[in-house]
């Protein structure tokens, strides 16, 4: 079995582990009438993930796929961007614990600068304001919109 069906194999137990975790949620009394149940999202992504994972899975393999195919060669690991990698998990955990800290806006606004940092953009004058009207703008669709709150300012400020 060549690796991108291994990876389907691998992609394909996930996707029914977090259907099932999804179609088990427990829904609180109130959620049970809404049209929009809080596992709905999930559920639709995990069939989705089925679906990809069983057409790969099961897709014919043709005679060029096997000749141009090329191995991942470990000793060429150098070549990969590990360290760029490793940088955007590190920023994606530090997102996390400084979310409530310092508030949604300052966090967000910072992860996305951050992160395209690390992938290379060096034109801050178009940078911070991006990354600030983008977390301003996810901010206000999530509590506005969907009406989920969201603390926009640090601790000592949103008492």
């Amino acid at each position: 079995m060549t690796l991108d069906r291994w990876i389907a194999l691998f992609f394909l137990a996930i996707c029914l582990i977090y259907g099932y975790a999804a179609v088990n949620y427990p829904l609180l009394p109130f959620e049970r009438g809404m049209a929009f149940l809080p596992n709905t999202q999930p559920i639709v992504l995990s069939v989705l993930g089925v679906i990809v994972s069983l057409i790969i899975l099961f897709s014919p393999k043709s005679r060029s796929d096997d000749e141009d195919v090329e191995s991942i060669d470990l000793a060429q690991v150098r070549q990969f961007k590990i360290g760029q990698t490793l940088g955007l998990v590190g920023a994606m955990i530090l997102y996390a614990l400084l979310l409530r800290p310092i508030g949604f806006l300052a966090a967000t606004s910072l992860f996305i600068a951050g992160c395209s940092i690390a992938l290379g953009e060096r034109k801050f004058h178009v940078l911070i304001p991006i990354a600030v009207v983008t977390a301003v703008v996810i901010w206000y669709l999530v509590q506005e919109t969907l009406g989920i709150y969201m603390r926009p300012w640090p601790w000592f400020v949103d008492n």
